[in-house]
């Protein structure tokens, strides 16, 4: 089915849309305020800005923060829990963590009422005897209990149900056959995985986002349809891939984060696409700079993320430092004299003060503003006609520079110092303290506002160079187009290599291969390649932390080749060595998980058809004064898109498009590569 493709990535103040024309490769974009309470409105205003027709479009791939938002916000739905005989505070204790390092006392509560939280006599041990069989009067009882305290879903969480899934299979099927809707949770579908606490919380967060996510998918789904939509409609995952509706109202927990993942997977092929395998990228939208690391192509996944204190999830991320300093990062000054960067933000709605929307508080988009980086007549993503300079002005002096004893412009400087210092610290802890030298990374800034920062990122943290993609203000929307889909199986071993079932370990690794398959062969995408891949989580025996082992197997017609025990200890050692240097003299080996992750890898468009061809030099269309560091400057405004391959700008300069500005600041040079990408680097010597 050849038509349009359309990512659209729903952030915290705007929404962002792509369109790409399969026929011809050409592209559009779409920038809109993020409405509140309920994001699809956004949303299909996004995709009605840019396409009339909705059965024009053959695939829709939404990357949404629905998910994240409703766990920072706690608004997800009223959730109980049925579990094991003990083990109802799993969820309270945790792993006897605290909010803050200093005090004894913390404020954490789970997202489950302890009224909610229900035990039912039942046992499997850690080797997947079974103790006690599960009372299934009790579960039914707890069941019934649980929908007259007006609990609209439920998460099943037995002990060791990850060695031996019986009882637990038992009691979900007694509960899905009394409870009215679909959104039942249990823990040896979500997470067959060792270790309780992890296990525990990733399926309540999963039962909690279930109604929240599922209602939003089910609108959108049936907003699209009713306007024509015929094609096929995906969900970004925060492993970077795609899934199908029904997947995501399933498994809503994997959702958490996505919108930054999508961003982060068009940053690593715009980038190795233009000769870049080391880069770190920096989103920044109107609520938070997200920060990622990717080095030799390889995006870097973990294992779980805390959405917020006590709130694990348990599923592999793209690793993504998100600190509070975004456009709408409201400045303020404590009662110290210090002045502050965020967290709170002015969001889409109020938004900045130069927006006119109420807003009284200064932020780093008004500070950019003042300082003539953004032009006032001409404002990004939203329906203002003109952006008000006099009230971010004063906005300013009155919260930072009367307080400082600065005037407007050294107010505004010292705004945009205190933001970008803290940027600086974000793609610190990614890369130096990582052991990555950024001298060998290029910085990607995306978003509607990373291409204002550029020039600082560069001096302050020393990365040589700069890319900025075609369209930054809407790389996460690309980011859903470009997407595989990949869907991510975890099952506990808990063996010694010596002692290991090689049958059985074979038996799950066909298991997940066939339910990956069959994911991807319920999905209408048409996919170049299929890739299955495996690792097991490894150490030797006393160890706590565990190592990543990627297996060789061969997968020939869907048929896995399970790996020998020879093969899994020789594995294990190169891995061992490549991390810490040396092997353990007469160390035990223990396998505890085996991880896998099926890909239906999808055509990935040539980023060439985005760049402007021809050798007409374009000359600037307008020049205003900007102020830089201590002094204002004449600086040069060209319209960016129109600017062709092999274009070299000297700074000062400012590049505008719809969805973003690019600073060139005195001492950079700007050069248009074959992609339509503009690399920024120190500008070269005349002499």
């Amino acid at each position: 089915m050849s038509g349009r493709m359309i990512g659209v990535d729903v952030g915290g103040t705007f929404t962002d849309v792509f369109v790409l024309n399969e026929k011809d490769g050409s592209a559009a974009v779409a920038k809109v305020p993020t409405t509140r309470p309920d994001q699809s409105g956004g949303f299909l205003d996004g995709i009605g800005q840019q396409v009339t027709d909705l059965s024009e479009i053959s695939v829709v791939v939404h990357g949404t923060t629905a998910g994240t938002n409703a766990l920072l916000e706690r608004k997800g739905a009223k959730t109980g829990v049925i579990c094991t005989e003990g083990l109802r505070d799993v969820l309270e204790m945790r792993r006897r963590d605290r909010p803050r390092t200093w005090g004894l006392r913390g404020d954490f509560e789970p997202v489950v009422d302890r009224r909610n939280r229900l035990e039912v006599p039942e046992r499997t041990l850690a080797d997947g005897t079974i103790r006690t069989p599960v009372d299934l009067d009790a579960v039914r009882a707890a069941a019934t209990q649980l929908r007259e305290n007006g609990c609209e879903a439920v998460a099943i969480l037995f002990a060791n149900a990850y060695a031996n899934p019986e009882n637990e299979v038992s009691a979900v099927a007694a509960v899905r056959a009394v409870w009215p809707n679909p959104h039942v949770s249990a823990s040896s579908e979500i997470l067959p995985e060792i270790r309780e606490f992890e296990r525990f919380s990733t399926t309540a967060l999963n039962a909690y986002l279930q109604p929240e996510v599922s209602g939003y998918l089910g609108r959108l789904e049936n907003a699209l349809k009713s306007g024509g939509f015929d094609g096929e409609f995906m969900i970004v995952q925060s492993n970077g891939g795609v899934m199908a509706v029904d997947t995501a109202c399933r498994l809503p927990v994997r959702t958490a984060l996505s919108g930054p993942a999508a961003g982060v997977i068009a940053a690593g092929y715009i980038a190795s696409s233009a000769g870049f395998d080391n880069i770190i990228t920096g989103d920044m939208g109107g609520t938070s700079f997200d920060v990622s690391l990717i080095a030799e192509g390889q995006s870097m996944l973990s294992p779980q993320t805390s959405i917020d204190f006590g709130m694990v999830v348990r599923t592999p991320m793209i690793e993504i430092t998100t600190i509070g300093a975004g456009g709408g990062s409201i400045a303020w000054v404590d009662k110290g004299g210090l002045l502050n960067i965020g967290p709170e933000s002015a969001g889409s709605n109020p938004g900045p003060v130069a927006y006119g929307l109420g807003n009284t508080r200064p932020t780093v988009t008004d500070a950019n503003v003042v300082l003539g980086r953004i032009d006032p007549d001409n404002p990004i993503g939203g329906k203002l006609e003109r952006l008000d300079v006099e009230a971010a002005s004063k906005a300013i002096d009155t919260h930072v520079g009367e307080p400082l004893g600065l005037s407007t412009v050294e107010a505004a400087e010292a705004i945009l110092r205190v933001a970008n210092s803290r940027m600086a610290g974000a793609i610190r802890l990614v890369s130096i303290e990582r052991g990555f030298d950024p001298k060998r990374f290029a910085f990607m800034p995306f978003g509607g506002g990373g291409a204002l920062h550029t020039g600082a990122m560069l001096a302050e943290v020393g990365i040589a160079r700069a890319i900025v993609p075609r369209y930054p203000g809407v790389t996460s929307a690309m980011g859903c187009v470009i997407a595989d889909m990949r869907q991510d199986f975890v099952q506990t071993i808990n063996s010694l290599v010596d002692g290991l079932d090689e049958a059985a370990l074979g038996t799950f690794m066909q298991d997940h291969a066939d339910r990956g398959m069959e994911l991807l062969d319920a999905a209408r995408t048409t996919f170049e390649a299929r890739d299955v891949t495996f690792e097991l989580d490894m150490a030797y025996v006393g160890q706590t932390h565990t190592v990543s082992v990627p297996l060789s197997v061969a997968v020939t017609d869907g048929k896995v080749t399970a790996p020998s025990k020879a093969d899994i200890e020789a594995a294990f050692d190169a891995a061992y060595r490549a991390t810490f240097g040396r092997l353990l003299k007469n160390g035990v080996r223990r396998i505890l998980n085996l991880r896998s992750a099926v890909t239906g890898k999808r055509p990935k468009f040539d980023l060439k058809t985005l760049a402007p061809r021809g050798q007409d030099k374009v000359a600037p269309k307008a020049s205003r004064r900007v102020h830089f560091s201590t002094d204002w400057f004449d600086t040069a405004i060209y319209d960016r898109l129109a600017l062709p391959v092999g274009t070299v700008i000297n700074g000062p300069a400012i590049l505008e498009q719809p969805d973003t500005t690019v600073l060139v600041e005195p001492n950079l040079q700007a050069r248009v590569d074959d992609f339509g990408n503009t690399i920024i680097e120190p500008a070269k010597d005349p002499s």
